[in-house]
């Protein structure tokens, strides 16, 4: 299912968009799921009159967003070291888990809603702090930050882009990919600089 075509979204209601979301916020699974496209074209869409409800949508996306760090934090709090051990797959690999950690490490609590705008970071994050057995208060307060300041404001953006620019459904796919590159570039250059530094030492 291609999760960012318009008339998909709009075929698949609240609960497909609640899914896409939950599970790259808190399955390790899902840390290949473009969230953010999906959220900004679903509040495009919301713009246009298309039978999307931009409150309803904020809703739906900010619960999504705030619930899936909470299982991805038990995961990691039971599972543990259980990880490190696991054989890589098409659908875990270590590496990502050690980027999540190491990104969690420099930058703290704050890091959960830093890394709310950097896909694959932003699923193992949750469970980097269960792993680390992150005071949970305190894990839930930066969650439920991270998740308005993404989830509802990626949605707005789209929304208030959709409902200034004129014909702006002309330009839809553009303005995806945009999001996609920008969204997908934090990571790439943090890869680029530590293969720099590597070759360098």
């Amino acid at each position: 299912m291609n999760v960012i075509d318009p008339q998909t979204i709009i075929r698949a209601g609240y609960v497909a968009i609640a899914i896409v979301i939950f599970a790259e916020c808190g399955l390790l699974i899902g840390f290949f799921l473009p969230g953010d496209s999906l959220l900004f074209t679903a509040g495009f869409l919301a713009s246009q009159g298309l039978g999307v409800n931009i409150w309803v949508l904020c809703v739906v996306c900010g619960l999504a967003a705030a619930i899936g760090p909470l299982v991805g934090y038990w995961y990691g709090a039971w599972a543990g070291p259980r990880l490190f051990n696991r054989e890589d797959s098409m659908w875990f690999h270590k590496r990502q888990l050690i980027r999540a950690h190491e990104f969690y490490e420099r930058h703290g609590g704050k890091a959960l809603v830093i890394a709310r705008f950097m896909p694959v970071v932003r699923t193992f994050a949750p469970v980097v702090a269960g792993m680390a057995t992150m005071n949970y208060a305190r894990f839930v307060g930066f969650t439920v930050v991270g998740a308005v300041v993404w989830a509802v404001g990626v949605t707005w953006l789209g929304y208030f882009l959709g409902s200034l620019i004129p014909d702006a459904g002309k330009y839809l796919e553009y303005i995806v990919a945009v999001i996609i590159v920008v969204s997908i570039a934090p990571p790439v250059i943090h890869l680029l600089r530590e293969r720099g530094k590597a070759t360098a030492t």
